[in-house]
């Protein structure tokens, strides 16, 4: 079995779970938690040691994770180490986090640009972004000073690519294009 099928079968179920004790929004923020703490190099290391037992890594997530998050979510920790799953833990958070978000009507867009936008301009693109898809919009900012200007918006699947370093590579391509052909 692959690791998309196992992380949406598990995550489908905490889903599920979490939706009929009505403590969803609790269990979201638990495996946001956890989708945070998957990138520390020594808990990647923690999950994915053949070497270290079972009961001892489901112990140490409990110490590190312990009174933060809800039963449920230890339960579901409990269960895929000892179904030797326990590695596919960041896919199932990350799977979870984003059928948390289509349940609730959330759409997650990222606003790349060279330099940090002013929060009543993340608004009205937000609002902009609101109004035209009908959703609710999470808004991320990334600074990359490498697009030199402009902006880069990711919606969903769609991108606008309205960056200084992309006009400029197509510049750059037209005129090496046009150098060949003469």
């Amino acid at each position: 079995m692959n690791e998309s099928k196992i992380s949406v079968r598990y995550s489908k179920a905490l889903f599920l779970s979490a939706l009929d004790k009505n403590i969803l929004d609790r269990i979201y923020r638990d495996m946001i938690l956890i989708s945070e703490i998957s990138v520390i190099p020594e808990f990647r290391e923690l999950i994915a040691s053949p070497i270290i037992l079972p009961s001892k890594k489901a112990k140490i997530i409990h110490n590190t994770l312990g009174a933060s998050v809800d039963a449920l979510s230890l339960s579901l920790i409990d269960l895929v180490v000892k179904n030797g799953r326990e590695s596919y833990l960041p896919a199932i958070a990350r799977v979870f986090i984003s059928q948390t978000k289509e349940h609730k009507g959330i759409t997650e867009t990222i606003l790349t640009t060279a330099i940090k936008v002013d929060e009543k301009i993340k608004q009205q693109i937000s609002d902009f972004i609101s109004d035209g898809f009908k959703t609710k919009v999470e808004l991320k900012e990334i600074v990359d000073d490498d697009i030199i200007g402009g902006f880069i918006l990711r919606i969903e699947d769609k991108y606008i690519d309205s960056s200084i370093k992309t006009k400029l590579n197509k510049i750059k391509k037209e005129l090496l294009a046009k150098t060949l052909t003469d």
